[in-house]
């Protein structure tokens, strides 16, 4: 006969004591939270359900957010509504106990340069709403930059009927200012929409747009470090980009067919691509951006300036014959007008005719989306 040591019998003991005690009831459910919430009248309610204390709503784009406080209500979700806004898209944060995180609730998203944002819209805009009209198709493409040495992500946009295999296209380089990425233009930026709605009202010409990355790494405001993001762009649309653009996708040839455009740093960055290929694009568009060194308010820079440089292309009168439009436009509480319009002044002093729109506001994306959309149209038209 098998004896139980006191050990063994001590456990089972245990065992049928547990097995005779009932089950506690599993906690009570928590309603799913619905975050955010975009009212008729176009206010906006965000949620967050956490057992922290206190919680803030942050954000780069809305307009008079103020401390952005949250209010843990009854239910012990933490709630703040705002507005009403004009339409837009919108990038929010939510900060708990110190660290900024996303909505765990809405997957809609916009990547930065070294962080992603949540994303709302909040609809009324005849621009960039997504309307019943033919849709183009954005993708994600991954090339090898050799004059980075490492594969490079960028977005491209294709036109409505684009995958049917016929006929060729004009291309517009569009670049994304510092702190973003090649995924601003399509989420914040709501390019797409835009360029659908314009096409289909007959309004701007069916084009590829091609997003790219303007960032090496990480943001940083070392000093120099803007400008060599800026040369380091131009070195790879040319080497790089284009040359991958023109061999997998159906391009028309000639500058009369390619433009490059930008906000802020990339502004500066379009300036760069296109004084060093003043032959090959036919239209120039700047976005609250000019040439950074031009600011009165900024040290001078050592070594030749940005019009030093580019002297000999700013002057050759038969290369700005074929240069159909240049287009800045900028809000006049910006904190770059200063640089803007020495740069507009530095250009019309080489003989550039150079249009250009002063609006309300600052810099941000509710100017930059107006701009673009009043920018497509003036593209690829025939003289």
């Amino acid at each position: 006969m098998n004896s139980l040591t006191l050990p063994g019998l001590t456990c089972l003991l245990l065992g049928a004591a547990v097995a005779g005690a009932p089950t506690p009831p599993p906690p009570p459910f928590a309603p799913p939270v619905v975050s955010p919430v975009v009212t008729a009248d176009r206010k906006v309610t965000f949620r967050l359900r956490t057992t922290a204390d206190e919680a803030r709503l942050t954000s780069p784009d809305i307009p008079g957010l103020g401390p952005g406080a949250m209010i843990k209500n009854a239910d012990g979700v933490h709630e703040l509504t705002v507005g009403p806004l004009p339409p837009g898209a919108y990038r929010y944060l939510y900060e708990v106990a110190g660290v900024r995180t996303l909505d765990p609730v809405n997957p809609a998203s916009s990547e930065g340069n070294a962080n992603a944002f949540s994303l709302l819209l909040v609809p009324g805009s005849e621009l960039f709403d997504t309307r019943d009209v033919p849709h183009g198709a954005v993708a994600t493409v991954t090339y090898a930059a050799q004059t980075r040495g490492s594969q490079r992500r960028m977005h491209v946009y294709t036109p409505p009927d684009y995958e049917l295999g016929k006929g060729s296209y004009p291309v517009l380089y569009l670049l994304h200012g510092a702190t973003d990425s090649d995924d601003s233009w399509v989420t914040i930026g709501r390019m797409a929409a835009i360029l659908d709605n314009l096409i289909a009202a007959g309004r701007a010409r069916p084009m590829v747009v091609v997003m790219p990355n303007g960032h090496t790494g990480r943001f940083s405001r070392a000093p120099g470090r803007n400008d060599r993001e800026v040369e380091l762009c131009a070195a790879e649309v040319a080497g790089d980009i284009r040359p991958f653009m023109e061999s997998h996708y159906r391009l028309l040839p000639g500058r009369q067919n390619r433009a490059v455009a930008g906000l802020s740093m990339g502004g500066a960055q379009a300036l760069e691509i296109a004084a060093n290929q003043f032959g090959d694009f036919g239209y120039l568009g700047v976005f609250s951006s000019g040439i950074f060194s031009l600011d009165p308010d900024r040290p001078a820079p050592t070594g030749p300036s940005w019009e030093e440089r580019h002297k000999a292309a700013l002057d050759d009168t038969e290369l700005r014959k074929g240069l159909r439009v240049v287009w800045f436009a900028i809000g006049r509480e910006d904190f770059l007008l200063k640089v803007s319009r020495a740069t507009v002044e530095m250009l019309g002093r080489h003989g550039f005719e150079v249009k250009v729109k002063e609006t309300d506001g600052g810099h941000g994306w509710a100017n930059w989306r107006d701009y673009l959309g009043e920018w497509l149209p003036m593209l690829f038209k025939t003289p």
